[in-house]
């Protein structure tokens, strides 16, 4: 009985033992695992604590300015200013609301718009999130005098982009820049770009963005828990400046292209055949894109609205009817097929009968009896209708049209170009389940129908004909340069778009006909020009009674070799304005005031057109 009595006892005093060693080896291993952190791994544990304290902000590079061909004065420059960010991840927890509200009556914006810019799939992440940029200095110092009770809101130096005040038609080739949307980052994230990031939107600032944007840079601070920086803590990975463009652009020459076009809706090129160089590049209206920079709503909306698509550059994004500027095509044609002899005459009576209906050409008396060169310098429709449709025919039309680089974008350094149109009559049979007639050449012949070009396909055309069938891909961009030193990095070679299967000798007999238009042809008024000029006339109809599209096409000096002497004008002013031929008054001021170094008052005035172009401007 007295053993039985003991067990219980014996049981309880195992079970104690047992509990003080496993106190015991408690004990030990955390006083073991304490030694390992304070002792062995300290510094380790340190370093994790500092980390905690420490914030890790993008420097954002400055983007590349943009100036033109004399690198004197930037069209595209850089202002410092201040943007506002929070890390919401700093932000203690159920405050965000209320910090949002705070920011929102210091800096005068809406918390619905702080609150966009902070999607709560962002609001544990510890990186700062831009809420505004262009802050000015006094809500900087507003939020400054605020910074204990605003934790996670930061504020740094950055510059925002400006664009030259005189800018004017300039704003279609440079374009203009905007924030980075959350769809875009999604694609570009990869590429380096982040939220708040600027990207180019249209133009070169598109075009080049990645040459223009730079690297960011990192800066690592130690701060305490009142997010105030402790000095001489923290390092810093300075941002690489983007890089510097020049373009091709000649501003004395595109001003005085601007004045020649004034406030009529249209277009005007002009570049160096030899090179592919655009010089001048000028579509009206236009708009100033520091709007976009200081998210003017209205004045965007506005544009929008406006009747005229002043965001349109209709030098590459409008085709029009090319009218009988066209002509130059068909007389390449001519001189290339030997269909039709040349110096072969056909009689214009002022109109003919074709297909139950009369055509009549522009001159109602009629030209008499015209061979090519007559055709051309006179512009005679029926010349081009009755060759065109009885000799030519539309395959051939349509094979030197492309030869000669209509149909096709050019390949300029500007996004957003446009085709073209060249019509065949397999397009006709798919388009309208309709037959090609007889109808139908004629109108093509004559640059009327469904043929559609840009202001720049045509610059290209006449190009051609001045290389003798050579065409250089039209290019802004004249060197890439260093933007601290200011050295060349890269320089744009030119570059052969298109050789045409068509003889040299062919060219020099069309260029010779260009210069009858101007000798004794529809635009003698460029005889006073100081240097020799070709060119075409063009008139396209487009179902008004009192308004056509206007065109002119030049070059010279007309037998000049010297390709930094050449130049080519292509000039269209829309039905929109009121009808008085200005696209040949225009081309004439400009290739004075281009060759002779003058304003363009002063070109008038050599001209004697003052009575006509300055009562009109």
């Amino acid at each position: 009985m007295a053993d039985k009595n003991d067990d219980p006892k014996q049981g309880l005093d195992k079970r104690l033992r047992f509990l003080r060693f496993f106190f015991v080896v408690l004990f030990f291993l955390y006083g073991v695992r304490l030694f390992s952190m304070q002792i062995l791994s300290g510094d380790l544990h340190r370093a994790q604590a500092q980390d905690i304290s420490r914030r890790t902000e993008t420097v954002r590079a400055q983007r590349g300015e943009i100036f033109d061909r004399s690198f004197t004065r930037p069209l595209a420059m850089n202002v410092d200013t201040f943007s506002v960010s929070i890390i919401p991840a700093e932000v203690p927890r159920g405050q965000l609301p209320e910090l949002i509200e705070t920011l929102a009556e210091i800096m005068g914006m809406t918390p619905e718009e702080i609150e966009a810019r902070i999607p709560p799939r962002y609001h544990r992440l510890f990186h700062p999130m831009e809420i505004a940029a262009s802050v000015p200095f006094r809500v900087i110092a507003a939020l400054a005098e605020r910074r204990v009770s605003l934790p996670g809101v930061t504020w740094s130096n950055r510059s925002v982009r400006s664009y030259a005040s005189d800018m004017g038609s300039l704003a279609h080739v440079i374009g203009y820049v905007g924030e980075i949307t959350r769809d875009e980052l999604t694609h570009l994230f990869n590429y380096g770009y982040q939220q708040g990031d600027i990207i180019g939107r249209t133009g070169i600032e598109r075009q080049y963005d990645e040459l223009l944007r730079g690297r960011h840079g990192l800066e690592t601070r130690v701060v305490d828990a009142r997010g105030l920086r402790i000095a001489g803590q923290g390092s810093r990975i300075p941002p690489e400046t983007g890089k510097n463009l020049v373009l091709t652009i000649d501003r004395r020459i595109q001003t005085l292209t601007e004045e020649a076009l004034g406030s009529r809706v249209g277009s005007i090129v002009v570049l160096r055949p030899g090179t592919g160089e655009v010089l001048a590049m000028v579509s009206y209206p236009w708009f100033d894109p520091n709007i976009f920079i200081q998210g003017d709503r209205a004045a965007y909306m506005a544009l929008l609205a406006h009747p005229h698509r002043p965001l349109l550059n209709r030098a590459i994004q409008s085709a029009y009817l090319p009218a009988s500027t066209f002509k130059i095509v068909l007389s390449a044609a001519i001189y290339s097929q030997n269909v039709f002899p040349p110096d072969r005459h056909v009689a214009c009576p002022g109109s003919i009968r074709f297909g139950g209906r009369t055509w009549h050409c522009w001159r109602r008396a009629g030209h008499g009896r015209v061979d090519l060169t007559g055709g051309l310098a006179q512009s005679c429709n029926i010349y081009y209708w009755v060759v065109g449709r009885d000799f030519l025919g539309v395959d051939n039309i349509v094979h030197y049209s492309r030869e000669m680089g209509l149909g096709a974008v050019s390949g300029i350094d500007l996004p957003g170009e446009v085709a073209g149109f060249i019509p065949t009559p397999q397009w006709k049979q798919r388009r309208f389940h309709e037959n090609w007639f007889d109808g139908d050449t004629m109108n093509m012949a004559i640059g009327q129908g469904w043929t559609l070009v840009t202001p720049l396909q045509m610059a290209n055309l006449v190009a051609m004909v001045v290389n003798g069938g050579r065409i250089y891909r039209p290019h802004l961009l004249k060197e890439v340069r260093h933007p601290i030193t200011g050295e060349v990095m890269e320089r744009t070679a030119p570059t052969v778009l298109h050789e045409a299967d068509i003889a040299p000798s062919v060219f020099a007999s069309v260029r010779s006909d260009l210069r009858a238009t101007i000798t004794e042809g529809t635009a003698t008024v460029l005889n006073r020009i100081r240097v020799p000029v070709a060119g075409k006339t063009g008139t396209a109809e487009v179902g008004l009674q009192d308004r056509w599209h206007s065109w002119f096409v030049a070059f010279g000096p007309y037998g000049s070799y010297d390709i930094e002497e050449q130049l080519v004008v292509s000039a269209i002013v829309e039905a929109a304005n009121d009808w008085e031929w200005w696209a040949t008054w225009a081309t004439a001021a400009i290739l004075q005031g281009a060759f002779m170094d003058e304003t363009f008052e002063q070109a008038v005035r050599s001209l004697n057109l003052q009575h006509i172009m300055l009562r009109r401007q």
